[in-house]
């Protein structure tokens, strides 16, 4: 998102201060995945499959989701919890959430990888127990100098999860002033690779450049794979018609997008709440049955948190434990598949 990071305006901070060492995934055989739900959205709709510029279910028709992004794993580790995987189904109505696997910052997957990738796990398997939808973000925005961990870190989740319908692989968060296809391009093919190898048809989703905003330029130079979508980031306050009209452009040109992170107010995660340009994204994302995560399960003292500093990390809010934002994002939750 712009030249601010969306919703953690210290990561400049901490970017200067991180480790450049290499993360290695463990060598120890993978634990199995749990055993699905028996009902739920994902038994409703099952795999889902980018078909033309729309994410369909088996059954073909376009699937619309609505739910919420996890913070940085490493900055609210604490929110990682089946509880609040749970909480955020029954209160809110989420069908889907997204596991933030904070990479490159300071505390991140590369200084610390069993720490990250358990909470992610956590929430992954909450997930799957309950259900929902589940987005395994790579939250990165220098993934190009990370590819090889990238790729051993998503070829585990595959072998762990690839048999599972719920899961989507979101490869590369937010790719900052970088070239599509001489960067973003390349570096996705690799992580792809290494997916497909042991999971051949779960969704993917490509992040574009410009902290996700480019679309336009992977449409016009997507990716060879069938089921390949790109994210499409806005925070309200910031983004406007201008963006819509990129997205439409993509759009037009065949390119399945995903929404997995958006926020009610500026892009660097503070401002007022924009209800008005929300609305109008809200309408937007209607139109075009597209999917969305709302940026973020934390309760970090700025505009993009849903719940207020010090809740309880595994759900159970009152309407008093929630911001502005969250009682705002909670009612557009509530009420997306109605």
């Amino acid at each position: 998102m712009i030249q601010l990071r969306p919703a953690f305006l210290c990561a400049t901070l901490a970017v200067a201060l991180a480790q450049s060492g290499c993360a290695t995934t463990p060598s120890s055989a993978p634990t199995a995945a749990p055993e699905p739900a028996t009902s739920g959205i994902v038994r409703q709709h099952g795999r889902l499959q980018v078909q033309g510029n729309r994410i369909v279910g088996t059954h073909g028709r376009p699937v619309s989701l609505a739910g919420n992004s996890f913070f940085w794993s490493q900055w609210m580790g604490r929110f990682y919890q089946a509880e609040t995987v749970a909480w955020l189904k029954k209160d809110w109505g989420a069908t889907i959430v997204r596991a933030a696997l904070g990479v490159h910052q300071e505390d991140g997957y590369l200084q610390h990888p069993k720490e990250n990738k358990q909470r992610v796990l956590k929430v992954v398997d909450a997930a799957v127990a309950h259900d929902l939808y589940v987005i395994i973000d790579w939250h990165d925005h220098h993934a190009e100098d990370h590819a090889a961990q990238a790729a051993d870190f998503f070829a585990d989740m595959a072998r762990r999860y690839g048999h599972l319908p719920n899961v989507i692989y979101e490869i590369y968060n937010e790719p900052l002033r970088v070239s599509w296809p001489d960067t973003v391009k390349p570096y996705a093919e690799k992580v792809i690779a290494a997916i497909r190898q042991h999971d051949p048809d779960n969704l993917i989703v490509v992040g574009t450049p410009f902290w996700a905003q480019r679309v336009d330029l992977a449409a016009a130079d997507p990716i060879k794979d069938p089921n390949v979508a790109y994210a499409l980031h806005f925070y309200a306050g910031t983004h406007k018609a201008d963006l819509r009209a990129r997205a439409e452009q993509a759009l037009s040109l065949g390119a399945a997008l995903f929404v997995t992170e958006w926020g009610t107010c500026n892009a660097d995660g503070n401002g007022p709440i924009d209800q008005a340009s929300v609305r109008e994204w809200m309408d937007f994302m209607r139109k075009h049955e597209l999917s969305h995560c709302n940026w973020s399960v934390s309760d970090k003292r700025e505009t993009a948190s849903i719940v207020k500093p010090g809740a309880a990390s595994k759900g159970g809010w009152s309407d008093s434990d929630l911001t502005p934002s969250g009682l705002f994002v909670r009612d557009l939750i509530r009420n997306w598949g109605k």
